[in-house]
């Protein structure tokens, strides 16, 4: 049972890890997918301004087209102007202009994000009498390269588009095409924040079905833990019920067989000893029937008949006769002032007598029971120096049918209804127990009863 529990279990855990990492998975694409929708969302916009800078600004795009005519012409005239050119073409005096231009309409399109943007220079190309091709300048795209804009890194944007430029002349000191390209490089802040965003509601519900998968999980481990819990218990509840009847029912039987023997008949105090054997056994088995019946009862079931009680005078006669079925047993007490409380004294008998027994069954030698008065409440203390109970315990102690088990052997007889009666019977009354123990330090029950 408890191999097919583990095996159950590990299976339900590799479902739900593999349940939530397809979760993760799907997520993960969705983000995927969201991020390149609000990249393309915004590169249309964006190239629809920038497909021609004529339509930002026809000015200032008849300066550029005339810097990139002048610095070719120079070069030509002087193959040594290499080198100016593209720190002229990085230095370009419309360069703000062209940034605040550029950075107005970007703002119009997007007003509600705010968007940063870098327009690099790639290539620089002549085409000196339309055979020969002098290359000036050809990167790759570097932040170091922005004619316009305000981006300081490309690390987190992304690229709108390349546009590349061709110009020409067909004068009489020189015939070349010039081939220019420039990539527009865009940032969108916190553009993370605005995906995540978008797909809120996937997220809520990825995280809403994860989270009632783990709940259903644990609910369900639960569920075996104790479906297993109580088969353990009813599996020794029966064992030990029916070791409980045997000696009874087999006391009776050799006995009824006894009795059948003429000479037995003829033996008069034979005979009586026999019929008293057999009632003994009578009243034993009714005895544990009326065990079973009557401390299976829940709190809610249970029907007190109170009376005004002397509670240290009620204790002292219960430890009186528990005195004479234990004598080797030392009984300490510590008496305060006598309070009159309401209780039913057949039930709370019963209910102290069991915490008593339960003390001589897991080996106390001495027992120390006080009583004290605080904050409205009778509180009986019963301390024993026996072998204690193991924390992990404590909180099966007070369940139907659980007996303390050393090792895996329970070596103390009953029923394993005793404390359970116990909390019922404390509960009926609107008490409280407390429990302190471990294991090899004895153990303390601590009984509360409202005065």
């Amino acid at each position: 049972m408890k191999q097919r529990i583990n095996i159950l279990i590990s299976l339900l855990a590799l479902v739900l890890v593999v349940l939530f990492v397809m979760q993760l998975y799907l997520v993960k694409t969705t983000y995927d997918y969201k991020v390149a929708q609000f990249r393309i969302e915004v590169k249309e916009k964006l190239s629809k301004i920038t497909n021609d800078y004529s339509d930002v600004d026809s000015t200032l795009f008849h300066k550029k087209d005339f810097l990139y005519k002048e610095l070719a012409e120079n070069y030509l005239i002087d193959k040594n102007y290499r080198s100016q050119v593209k720190k002229q073409l990085l230095e370009n005096h419309f360069r703000k202009q062209l940034t605040e231009r550029l950075q107005k309409e970007f703002d119009k399109e997007f007003p509600n994000h705010e968007i940063d943007f870098a327009i690099i220079l790639n290539k620089f190309v002549i085409y000196n009498n339309v055979k020969k091709v002098d290359t000036l300048f050809a990167e790759k795209p570097f932040i170091e390269n922005k004619m316009y804009g305000n981006l300081a890194s490309l690390d987190d944007a992304f690229l709108i588009r390349n546009y590349v430029g061709t110009t020409s002349s067909n004068g009489l000191k020189s015939n070349y095409k010039l081939l220019t390209e420039d990539s527009l490089y865009v940032s969108v802040k916190n553009w993370e924040l605005i995906v995540l965003k978008r797909m809120s509601l996937i997220l809520i519900l990825a995280f809403a079905s994860i989270l009632t998968l783990i709940i259903i999980f644990v609910i369900t481990i639960k569920s075996l833990i104790k479906q297993k819990k109580i088969s353990d218990i009813k599996t020794d509840f029966i064992n030990n019920i029916t070791h409980e009847l045997k000696t009874p029912l087999t006391t009776l039987s050799v006995s009824t067989k006894i009795l059948e023997r003429k000479e037995v008949k003829e033996n008069e105090m034979l005979y009586n000893q026999l019929i008293q054997t057999i009632n003994r056994q009578n009243e034993r088995l009714q005895s544990l029937i009326d065990q079973v019946m009557n401390n299976s009862l829940g709190f809610e079931e249970i029907e007190l008949n109170k009376e005004k009680i002397k509670a240290n005078e009620f204790i002292k006669t219960i430890i009186a006769d528990f005195k004479m079925a234990h004598p080797f047993i030392g009984i300490q007490t510590d008496f305060h002032q006598e309070t009159q409380l309401n209780l039913d004294a057949f039930h709370l008998t019963t209910a102290i007598t069991n915490v008593l027994e339960n003390a001589v069954k897991y080996g106390a030698k001495t027992i120390f029971i006080s009583t004290h008065l605080q904050d409205n409440e009778f509180k009986i203390s019963i301390k024993d120096d026996g072998i204690g109970i193991a924390k992990n315990k404590h909180s099966l102690l007070f369940d139907k049918f659980y007996r303390v088990e050393q090792g895996n052997i329970h070596n103390a007889k009953g029923l394993g209804l005793g404390l359970y009666y116990v909390d019922q019977i404390i509960k009926a009354h609107k008490g409280t127990i407390k429990l302190v123990s471990d294991l090899g330090k004895g153990t303390q029950f601590i009984l509360s009863i409202p005065s």
